[in-house]
């Protein structure tokens, strides 16, 4: 199967309810966004080529005491069942993901078609939601493959690989003599095929800009893997500052800027790049993922490895016990939010309706990742040290 042409869709995609924006948090302006009326969708037929998937395991919702972020706007289980099944038939037919039984286990129990569905409730079709399923499981494979000690990622290894992998979507331009050696080392590897395909589809529905925009935000990412692994390499706890500054970079930002894209619509590069529309971006991003630190201290910590987090940061910097530093990293989180709220709201009342539309994305994602994780306490994550 290949990526489809831009501007076709599968004949089994209006799945999904009519998007609408989320209520909450207030003040993020999006009252003024009015959308024409949508007509109700036909129910869902199961697609012929997709092998059956067992559900991902469920969990009821526990979420962090204190723990502030706006509410998920639409949780559809059947739907995510249906990106995760059609998600494992792209990972074992095309790209052949995960050779190993255990780890194909592994990326069904990730549940990534649920994140998807909670973290972009207006995207158009299921076409949009699987460009974002397959980029966030090609991410997450070159981070086990190249970065992670138990799937052979090494120190002296990890920052030529992920230069490779960065060429996966941004493609090298050689010579003819080293351009078929090029493609067969991409061809070579789970993690490269996966990120070169999750690319392909992707470009099939996003604009030019919107797939620079990704390439960019990658690397950026690859540059914060970097700099995690030097720490962890080196049993070393940076000082907050220096901590936060590294996550700015290896935070779930590739997947918030893409909201536009998975949302069927396209905010302006220019607008994209004002320093403010930036500040909101890197606000959102980062609270997210001190979201996952928070939500995965526990488990990390049973790990039994050195553990590279925000409260670990604070708790070393401190002096504390590690309970005062989660605390404190709870009102970290909070105070990020709240700045993204306020810089949203801004934006929303002065940007006319994409910009209130994006703003709208980035809250959703911000909700959804807050709901993904707190689905997931007692199997991946926890609510306390």
């Amino acid at each position: 199967m290949k990526a489809p042409t831009p501007g076709t869709t599968d004949p089994l995609t209006p799945l999904l309810a009519p998007p609408r924006l989320p209520s909450g948090p207030t003040g993020l302006g999006t009252s003024s966004l009015r959308l024409g009326p949508v007509p109700e969708p036909p129910a869902p037929q199961p697609p012929e080529a997709a092998p059956a998937a067992e559900p991902a395991p469920q969990s009821s919702s526990q979420r962090i005491e204190g723990l502030y972020c706006p509410p998920a706007v639409r949780d559809d289980r059947a739907l995510a069942d249906e990106v995760n099944a059609r998600l494992v038939e792209w990972a074992e037919k095309e790209v052949d993901l995960y050779p190993d039984t255990d780890l194909r286990d592994d990326l069904v129990a990730f549940d990534a078609g649920r994140s998807v569905v909670l973290c972009h409730p207006d995207a158009p079709d299921i076409d949009h939601l699987m460009a974002a399923a397959r980029l966030l499981a090609g991410e997450n494979a070159v981070d086990d493959y190249f970065c992670e000690v138990q799937y052979g990622g090494t120190a002296n290894r990890r920052g030529a690989a992920l230069a490779v992998a960065q060429s996966a979507i941004d493609p090298a331009h050689n010579t003819q003599r080293y351009e078929a050696d090029w493609r067969a080392g991409l061809a070579s590897h789970p993690a490269l095929r996966s990120m070169r395909s999750a690319m392909e589809y992707f470009d099939a529905l996003a604009t030019p800009a919107q797939s620079h925009r990704f390439r960019h935000d990658i690397a950026n990412l690859y540059l914060g893997y970097n700099a995690e692994g030097d720490c962890i390499d080196q049993n070393r706890t940076p000082a907050v500052w220096e901590y936060l500054v590294q996550r700015q970079f290896n935070n779930f930002r590739p997947c918030l800027t893409i909201t536009d894209a998975v949302g069927g619509y396209e905010l302006p590069a220019a607008l994209f790049a004002e320093p403010a529309v930036q500040r909101a971006v890197a606000l959102s991003s980062n609270a997210s993922t001190i979201c996952n630190d928070l939500y995965s201290l526990r488990k990390e910590q049973a790990s039994g490895r050195f553990h590279y987090s925000l409260p670990t940061a604070i708790a070393a910097e401190e002096e504390c016990s590690i309970d005062d530093a989660f605390q404190k990293a709870i009102e970290v989180h909070n105070d990020l939010v709240h700045s993204f709220e306020q810089q949203a709201a801004e934006l929303s009342a002065t940007g006319g309706p994409l910009m209130a539309r994006f703003m709208a994305g980035l809250s959703n994602w911000l909700a959804g990742n807050h709901e993904w994780h707190a689905g997931n306490v007692g199997t991946r994550y926890a609510t306390s040290p």
